[in-house]
């Protein structure tokens, strides 16, 4: 009995790309026999709209989907991402890191060169090489700042392969090295996506995570977190994207292929089944 989510963020509106995470993580509850739930992943509080919000819910009811209530909001819950946060700084995993896009860009042009990640050029470690006094210094004058995980450090308390396993695809071993320092919250915000669904995800006691593969690389660093902070183990499903003609990933800007859209355009939740191959 298999306990899947369907976790959107409110920033915008569904498109079919969620209507295909949506419909196979309730496929997934049901073939199981198990639960589906919600979750609405609104850290973002300046994207974050009530609007986007109710239309999600209004989507997934025409998509004849139902979920367990109460729906878990991220907003809600900031207390146990900073508990979270409190015990990987007990450990001595992370550092402030005061540094804006350009000047991170800047340092690796200057450098000629950077490693790159899934992501992206990885964070050159610009200020994990101040000292706590310099840190302090910047902290208190009230200069912005992210909190970065100091990935050397994190993959030294780890002395045995750590293992996850994807259902479709087999075991790994978790290596989250090539993503780099991620930053794991803000200033004014005490979690990032990383964190929070780590957080999220024991809290609902999920069995299956199931999303998109373009996050099989994140999936690393999320076992080394719940490794690290002493959280179960679920399994994971990364399955395929649904992208367009030019075999570019749906992104909640496109709005033709929005769920609203297709919706007022005449289609039924059937003809969206259908056209996404999920029965």
């Amino acid at each position: 009995m298999e306990i899947t989510r369907f976790a959107p963020s409110p920033t915008g509106l569904l498109h079919l790309g969620h209507a295909f995470a949506a419909l196979f993580a309730a496929q997934q509850a049901e073939l199981s026999g198990g639960r589906f739930l919600l979750r609405m992943e609104d850290i973002d509080q300046t994207r974050s709209k009530k609007e986007y919000e109710d239309c999600i819910y209004e989507d997934m009811q025409w998509l004849d989907l139902r979920w367990e209530l109460p729906v878990r909001r991220q907003s809600e819950h900031f207390a146990d991402y900073l508990s979270a946060m409190e015990r990987l700084k007990t450990l001595g995993l992370l550092y402030p890191c005061f540094c804006t896009r350009k000047e991170i860009q800047a340092e690796i042009a200057r450098a000629g060169a950077a490693p790159h990640g899934p992501e992206g050029a990885v964070y050159p470690g610009t200020c994990k090489r101040l000292s706590t006094d310099e840190a302090e210094a910047k902290m208190h004058s009230g200069k912005d700042y992210a909190l970065r995980l100091d990935m050397e450090k994190l993959m030294a308390l780890i002395t045995t392969p750590l293992m996850w396993e994807d259902v479709k695809k087999g075991e790994f071993i978790a290596d989250p090295r090539p993503m780099g320092d991620v930053v794991l919250a803000r200033k004014d915000t005490p979690t990032s996506y990383h964190l929070a669904v780590v957080v999220d995800d024991a809290a609902q006691n999920i069995t299956l995570i199931t999303r998109g593969e373009d996050l099989l690389f994140a999936t690393h660093l999320h076992r080394v977190l719940q490794h690290t902070l002493g959280l179960p183990v679920p399994k994971w499903l990364h399955h395929e994207l649904i992208t367009d003609e030019n075999g570019v990933r749906l992104a909640k800007r496109d709005n033709a292929r929005a769920l609203k859209t297709l919706r007022e355009a005449g289609w039924t939740s059937s003809r969206v089944r259908d056209f996404l191959n999920i029965p």
